[in-house]
């Protein structure tokens, strides 16, 4: 039986490209005797892969190699729908966008390599406005090469979940991905207000 039902799910390899270059923060979940490792990394789309980078003093670094398995969640926007955002009656819900990766996970030795990794991981995530270039010559970069491993995945298994009121009338469906948008612009300022 698959889980959520195939109308939450979303099979197109565009639509899960699509958010993790727009959600790049990825929650990596390795396993160790049965325990679970889980850090949260950016990590970068190029052709199927996944380009990522770990501090050496991190315990999960020693999974992030050798082909070992790799469980990636990517997640989109989300929030909760209240049954008055519809235009029909309604029970209360939660929306969300989320990806499900599986991988083979394979440590990328060449600091040459690191350092434009990192270079172009900082154009990416600088985009569109580029106000900070990453320079090759940059010291603090070398300095730094020795406490960063690179790693690439290469993806195995993808799974888009997209529960997005699809089962509703299309008049709902637009009222709750209009609530989607509003309720992420707001309720951002009111966490960090409250935390930060």
């Amino acid at each position: 039986m698959n889980y959520p039902p195939k109308h939450h799910q979303d099979d197109d390899i565009n639509h899960i490209i699509e958010v993790i270059k727009t959600y790049p923060l990825a929650t990596v979940i390795s396993v160790k005797d049965n325990q679970p490792l889980i850090t949260h990394l950016p990590l970068i789309y190029d052709n199927e892969k996944l380009i990522g980078h770990i501090d050496i003093y991190n315990p999960q670094k020693e999974l992030l190699k050798d082909d070992n398995d790799v469980t990636l969640i990517f997640g989109g926007p989300q929030c909760y729908i209240s049954p008055t955002v519809y235009s029909t009656t309604q029970l209360p819900t939660w929306n969300y966008i989320k990806v499900h990766l599986k991988g083979k996970v394979k440590a990328i030795e060449s600091k040459e390599a690191l350092k434009q990794s990192l270079i172009t991981m900082t154009e990416f995530l600088e985009a569109p406005d580029h106000k900070y270039i990453l320079k090759p010559d940059n010291p603090r970069l070398d300095k730094n090469l020795n406490y960063i491993e690179m790693f690439e995945i290469s993806i195995t298994d993808w799974e888009g979940k997209f529960k997005l009121s699809q089962d509703k009338k299309p008049k709902d469906t637009k009222l709750a991905r209009e609530e989607l948008l509003r309720a992420n612009q707001k309720s951002v300022k009111a966490f960090l207000d409250k935390v930060f």
